[in-house]
């Protein structure tokens, strides 16, 4: 499971990117969203590599984020006790764990939004315009995109 975070404005972007960003839900900065590792995402990804971060998610990450940025549909915080009435999980952790096995899917919370609204990046970003192999947070992460979705926790 990936976890792609957009980074950059839409100023000046073509159009086509500005569509593939839509179809993956990264319409602002600072949205966060979770993507089956699929050929088909993978192509949309590559398509807005320029935009997003992305990589691995782990299951403590996970969790995290969905304890701290969670919403229900209404402006509602997710709960574990929403989580334990509505679905056969018991808490954040067990949910997140299946979640990055491929066994459950974020569609299996009832009216959870898909996006995650996270903060601007504490102690900043290293730079926007490079990627993250030339010093900047652009591109694939790996499995370093947990430090970067811990720092906008």
């Amino acid at each position: 499971m990936y976890a792609a975070v957009r980074l950059r404005g839409g100023v000046k972007t073509r159009q086509d990117i500005r569509d593939t960003l839509s179809m993956l839900r990264l319409d602002r900065i600072n949205h966060c969203v979770l993507i089956p590792e699929t050929p088909n995402y993978q192509g949309m990804i590559h398509k807005a590599k320029d935009y997003i971060a992305w990589g691995t998610v782990n299951p403590e990450t996970l969790a995290e984020m969905l304890k701290n940025r969670g919403k229900l549909e209404g402006r509602k915080a997710l709960t574990e006790e929403y989580l334990k009435e509505n679905t056969k999980f018991k808490s954040f952790e067990e949910f997140a764990k299946a979640v990055c096995e491929g066994k459950a899917s974020i569609t299996e919370v009832p009216k959870l939004k898909p996006v995650f609204r996270l903060h601007p990046a504490r102690k900043g970003l290293r730079g926007t315009k490079r990627t993250f192999l030339e010093g900047g947070d652009l591109g694939n992460h790996g499995t370093e995109i947990n430090s970067l979705l811990n720092k906008m926790r």
